[in-house]
């Protein structure tokens, strides 16, 4: 089985040596840039995680597919961030912001028919249901994100709906990506499923350790403005959950739906929201939800007809995506 530092050296080698087109530079020169800030790699590299448990070796029949699962990551991040509003990335401009929104809206049109390139390069005998996975995953993504445009002007998002919304966002894109790497790998059609289910409750726990971060973490480690989601007036996991448990709904939504202009308006905004966050326990309720998605995870693989080895990858892989929010 390959090991996990070898998947780390191909990921490095991988997207240290990733190429586009050159001219015209307007077009390309963000998606070198969006590739150049990083971030974790978290979709390729469960991809060729799942891919080691059946294979013991690296060829391009693998890791493109892996490069144009975060090819595609990054088209959508270059449009999302547009959509929010956001001026931070990783802790630099996003695209919108450094150029500007035709810049970014071309850029990451591009970026996804790169995506599609690569997606093409893998093996001819299970091509098909690569390219069915990921093109069903895509329609998927979009379909989040508009319910996550639709929650924006209701004050009221039942937490089975925003689970839908983040299950279809967030979850089916790195669910897919273990669903590819297995599929690649030559894995049964139960342990592909197994895995499916495996990255998409990782998905969940992912999301929610991603909106309890928003408010709970370090901007530093973070990669982008604390409180974003607050100022945005953006539904998240948090939001959901206050709304569920505060009896006065009203004094949480006046506060939630304010106005902030200059930054000591944001600050209050921001300073008000999380307090009643706190005063509801809604950071602490965060976390057992991260650790109940985080086990299902687990339990999802441990149901595969997996060896102990194989599971400890998969913890191994698991603990370091969500213990961030611990």
């Amino acid at each position: 089985m390959i090991t996990e530092s070898q998947i780390n050296e191909t990921l490095k080698s991988i997207f240290s040596e990733i190429q586009f087109p050159s001219e015209p530079n307007g077009l390309y020169e963000p998606l070198r840039y969006m590739i150049q800030i990083g971030g974790k790699r978290v979709r390729p590299g469960l991809c060729l995680t799942s891919y080691s448990l059946f294979q013991d070796s690296f060829n391009e029949g693998i890791t493109s597919p892996a490069t144009a699962l975060e090819v595609f990551h990054s088209f959508t991040l270059m449009h999302d961030d547009i959509m929010d509003r956001s001026p931070l990335r990783r802790g630099v401009d996003t695209v919108w912001k450094k150029w500007d929104e035709n810049t970014a809206i071309l850029s990451g049109d591009v970026m996804l028919i790169d995506a599609y390139k690569r997606i093409a390069k893998a093996p001819a005998c299970v091509l098909d249901k690569v390219t069915q996975s990921f093109s069903k995953m895509g329609a998927e993504v979009c379909e989040g994100q508009q319910y996550d445009m639709e929650f924006e002007s209701q004050d009221y998002v039942t937490m089975e709906q925003y689970l839908q919304m983040i299950g279809l966002k967030t979850a089916v894109l790195i669910a897919c990506s273990a669903k590819i790497g297995a599929i690649i790998g030559g894995a049964s059609e139960s342990q592909c499923q197994a895995l499916y289910d495996y990255g998409y409750q990782l998905g969940l726990a992912f999301q929610v350790a991603d909106d309890y971060l928003d408010a709970f973490g370090d901007e530093k480690v973070f990669g982008k403005p604390i409180g974003g989601d607050i100022l945005n007036c953006k539904k998240s996991w948090l939001t959901v959950r206050a709304l569920e448990k505060i009896d006065n709904k009203e004094r949480f939504l006046e506060a939630f739906n304010s106005q902030a202009e200059t930054p000591e308006q944001k600050a209050e905004k921001i300073k008000k929201v999380k307090d009643m966050y706190i005063e509801l326990g809604i950071d602490a309720d965060a976390k057992k939800e991260i650790e109940m998605f985080t086990e299902k995870s687990l339990e999802a693989a441990a149901n595969a007809g997996f060896n102990e080895e194989q599971i400890e990858v998969l913890r191994k892989f698991t603990v370091k995506l969500v213990g961030r929010a611990k």
